[in-house]
């Protein structure tokens, strides 16, 4: 069992611990390659925040990374859980870190690619919760330090954030590490918000359609196979990566996606339209899967859709 210290922007942490009830956050990266392999999934992350400031002053579990997104689509999964309240300042602080002079017109409109770290149940310590690093967390320190939480410093840091997280009553956390859950070695089973439900479906998906296989990035979007508002989950086996207009057919109605992985056309979609003929084209084949099992549509939330929602 192990947990992540990061070093920390202080803005970007004085702006999320004002956020009230936050189920996720973005601990965003400015530099487009991101291969953030510290720790796995449901293990713990934690803030620290500059020197000289050298506390940890909160964290979240660990969903997944992603590298090489447009800032504009991660604003759109995320917002202010980006740490900003605007697009506009999201860009100028990644320009900042990448020391390109702000507000030159050739860059005004920049779609900079950066790098996401997906917490969910982010916490925040009160002032007078903060812990102070451990001994061997160096100034030097860029990014951040991985630790054990079975045996020394590691256990002591565990021992402090749980009894915080106990007291504020955040929310159920194994006390003992060595717990097992699902097969792995986790402290928590993180709960997916809607951006981690976009941002993890889309890289599953290959960033690619799974109906047409389109890759363009700005015109694909992670759709629920049964909505949140029927009781669907932000899973993703309910979730599948569509291109923006196969998204919202499927979500009227126009086109389903049969239990054995098919599409299939409604006739209502020429009936009512006269038209359609770009997508009939697709009706009947087999769409694109993700190699495992348990990433695939759960075909329970399939037959849902086609038996609730298709228009036959």
């Amino acid at each position: 069992m192990r947990a992540f210290i990061a070093v920390t922007d202080n803005q970007w942490f004085n702006f999320l611990e004002q956020e009230i009830g936050i189920e996720e956050v973005n601990f965003w990266q400015p530099r487009e390659k991101l291969q953030f392999k510290a720790i796995r999934t449901g293990e713990i992350f934690l803030f620290k925040l500059h020197h000289p400031d050298n506390f940890i002053v909160g964290g979240g579990f660990f969903s997944h990374s992603s590298s090489g997104i447009p800032c504009s689509l991660v604003w759109e999964w995320f917002e202010r859980k980006n740490g900003v309240s605007t697009l506009n300042e999201l860009r100028n602080k990644i320009e900042k870190y990448r020391h390109i002079p702000q507000h030159h017109p050739q860059t005004r409109y920049a779609d900079y690619k950066i790098g996401c770290i997906v917490l969910t149940q982010p916490f925040f310590f009160t002032r007078d919760q903060w812990i102070t690093a451990p001994s061997d967390f160096h100034s030097n320190i860029v990014q951040g330090k991985t630790y054990d939480l079975t045996s020394g410093l590691g256990k002591e840091l565990w021992d402090a954030v749980v009894e915080r997280l106990q007291r504020n009553n955040s929310f159920l956390v194994k006390t003992k590490p060595e717990a097992v859950i699902f097969g792995e070695p986790t402290l928590i089973r993180p709960r997916l918000g809607q951006g981690a439900f976009r941002s993890l479906v889309t890289d599953t998906y290959q960033r690619k359609c799974a109906i047409t296989q389109e890759k363009v990035l700005p015109v694909l979007e992670a759709a629920h196979l049964k909505p949140v508002s029927e009781g669907g989950l932000h899973s993703l086996d309910n979730g599948i990566l569509l291109k923006r207009d196969f998204h919202t057919l499927f979500d009227q109605g126009y086109i389903t996606i049969t239990p054995n992985y098919r599409v299939c056309v409604s006739k209502k979609l020429k009936e009512e339209f006269h038209n359609g003929k770009h997508y009939y084209q697709f009706h009947d084949t087999e769409i694109w899967l993700p190699p495992l099992s348990n990433q695939q549509p759960n075909r329970v939330f399939l037959e849902w859709h086609a038996d609730t929602v298709f228009q036959r």
